[in-house]
């Protein structure tokens, strides 16, 4: 049994196949693209998982699309004649693009893909549902999804057992937590639906003043989670801003033009709005946990990938295991249509051993062999050295200790926003001026931007506060207090004043408050990844290195060949690791570098 999911049209288009209930590949349209967050049709994404599956269009038995668009169709008529005469301008905006692409998916499919077989269609957080529940280790568990929005519903929550999941519980648009979320990373200069990680790493730095002020205001939160936003105050029902003149007046000013320079008072938002919504999933959880008696959570939805609630959520929550979807976006509705056919729609039985997952360890898209990469490489005269298997890691290893940033492109491509060792920038934890340099002469972003710890699973409980596995990067913790440095004076440090502060043996990725958001590794989801790692440890004493996306600011984890050395190339990297073959930047020749990519960023 084949068969396709399919996301597009909103963001993060994406592809899955399912092949007899195994997720044979998974990828998003961007990564083929090189358009960020692109949300057209995936086009490349569905070939490549028909090639990876070693099936042509005619083998697919079903093909099923994350939501069903004449329901949100609806949402959005209603929204618009609710908000009239305000609202047309709004629908008049939108309505091209249903009108060419929105409302014609079936007939899009079958043109696209010369497709004559059976289309579904799953509800938005039924999808998003699937994606939390299946894939998790768990054969019985609650599910909570929230997110920006579906077709109405803009959080859900229910039971999952065995082959079947029903949503119990919703709250409907325009009530959400991911636009509240949204209009406060639109307000502090972000961009919506792709910046809000940036006000996530961003509230450390502030005190969050406007607590008060977002409960008494914008928010009446209950005790169960449930709320309702004074919608006065916001214009993503009846304008084209996610704010308006009314919410500008009540934070004491415009929204922050993007690029300028980020004040105190931007901290300060971000430190509250990510108050805020932590109680708020700490009260939902709570509620879930209560009505539903579950001890352990699934969750979707692109408000789960708010690492920093997740934490809070495992220390300070009722649940005793936590599962978080790693493409708990929109990209993963693809993957949770496709398992909900297989499950629940199908009936197929599911059974899983309580303590792995069937994710993949999320590395579920593109590789290249050895001899694909030296052709590549040949063929563009680049210099390099092949390693025996056995020499990477020591080697790698020798070099990140040296101060040394790494490009390390290994096995299958990350489904989902994080680099989990596969399409990685990798380097020394250990070096005060890593995370600068990583920021500005590498990534070419902010500078308050942190970094993560991939660290080694056996060892993390020894330098952090957490007795949980962490695989996605989905999880913050603190430092192990027995790690961190004593600091004087701190209380004076204002804003990015604190990046100035080395606060443990592993500055480059400890945080302002003394957090990391971690990835743990075992050895049986990424051997070679384990391997230098561990290498790492056995030469310094750390079982950990600095992990971040194998790209540069605004463009996408890099896929192919060609997207890795360009990459490489254009930056400040040392070394690249393609397979088994090290290249030098220093044995390579220059090439002109893209002068868009280096824009600096002041701390203040």
């Amino acid at each position: 049994m084949n068969i396709l999911g399919i996301s597009c049209f909103y963001h993060d288009s994406s592809a899955c196949l399912v092949q007899d209930g195994l997720i044979t590949g998974a990828v998003q349209e961007e990564r083929f693209s090189r358009k960020k967050h692109d949300f057209n049709f995936p086009t490349n994404s569905i070939r490549w998982c028909l090639l990876e599956g070693k099936i042509s269009v005619k083998d697919l038995d079903i093909v099923v699309f994350y939501d069903k668009p004449w329901v949100k169709f609806e949402r959005i008529l209603e929204t618009a004649l609710t908000y009239a005469p305000s609202g047309i301008r709004q629908f008049i905006q939108a309505m091209p693009l249903w009108l060419k692409q929105k409302l014609w998916i079936p007939e899009i499919i079958r043109n696209e893909l010369n497709y004559k077989g059976k289309i579904l269609f799953t509800e938005h957080h039924e999808s998003h549902a699937a994606s939390a529940f299946f894939p998790s280790p768990f054969q019985e568990a609650a599910f909570l999804t929230m997110d920006g929005v579906g077709e109405w519903d803009t959080a859900s929550f229910g039971v999952g057992k065995n082959n079947s999941l029903d949503i119990e519980y919703d709250l409907r648009f325009p009530h959400s937590l991911g636009l509240l979320y949204s209009a406060f990373t639109y307000y502090c200069g972000f961009k919506v639906n792709s910046g809000e990680y940036k006000l996530m790493g961003l509230a450390p730095y502030g005190e969050p003043k406007y607590v008060d002020l977002i409960l008494s205001e914008l928010l009446d939160l209950k005790e169960d989670g449930s709320f309702k936003l004074n919608l006065k105050y916001f214009g993503y029902c009846n304008g084209l801003k996610m704010t308006n003149e009314r919410f500008d007046k009540l934070f004491g000013g415009p929204a922050r033009k993007p690029e300028s320079r980020i004040t105190q008072k931007q901290m300060d938002i971000a430190a509250s709005i990510q108050k805020v919504t932590e109680e708020v999933v700490l009260r939902m959880a709570r509620y879930v946990h209560k009505i539903t008696g579950q001890d352990k959570l699934c969750l979707a939805g692109g408000v789960a990938l708010n690492c920093v609630a997740n934490g809070r959520l495992l220390r300070e929550g009722p649940f005793k295991e936590i599962w978080i979807q790693p493409a708990s976006g929109d990209a993963g509705g693809a993957l949770g249509a496709a398992l909900f056919i297989w499950y629940k729609y199908l009936g197929s039985p599911r059974k899983t051993d309580g303590m792995h997952d069937l994710q993949n360890a999320s590395l579920l898209g593109p590789q290249h062999n050895d001899d694909q990469i030296e052709e590549f490489l040949i063929n563009e005269g680049v210099s390099y050295t092949k390693l025996l298997y056995t020499e990477i890691s020591p080697m790698v290893a020798g070099l990140i200790a040296g101060g040394n940033v790494i490009g390390w492109f290994q096995g299958r491509m990350e489904f989902g926003p994080r680099a989990l060792g596969a399409r990685s920038i990798i380097g020394d934890p250990r070096s005060p001026e890593m995370q600068s340099r990583m920021n500005l002469k590498i990534k070419y972003r902010e500078s308050f931007r942190p970094f993560a710890p991939s660290v080694l699973k056996e060892k993390a409980a020894e330098w952090f506060e957490l007795d949980k596995e962490s695989p996605y990067m989905l999880l913050v913790a603190g430092i192990k207090k027995d790690k961190r440095n004593q600091i004087k004076d701190e209380v004076n440090l204002k804003g990015f004043e604190k990046l100035k502060v080395k606060r443990s043996g592993v500055p480059a990725i400890t945080h302002v408050d003394y957090s990391a958001r971690i990835q743990t590794v075992k050895k049986e989801d990424n051997p070679l990844y384990h391997d230098l790692i561990n290498a790492f440890y056995e030469k310094t004493g750390c079982p950990m290195i600095i992990n971040t996306s194998f790209n540069v600011r605004g463009e996408p984890l890099v896929c192919s060949l060609q997207d890795a050395f360009k990459c490489f190339m254009r930056t400040e990297m040392d070394y690249l690791v393609m397979g088994r073959f090290l290249l030098d930047k220093k044995e390579q020749k220059p090439v002109e570098k893209d002068s868009g990519w280096q824009q600096q960023f002041e701390l203040d």
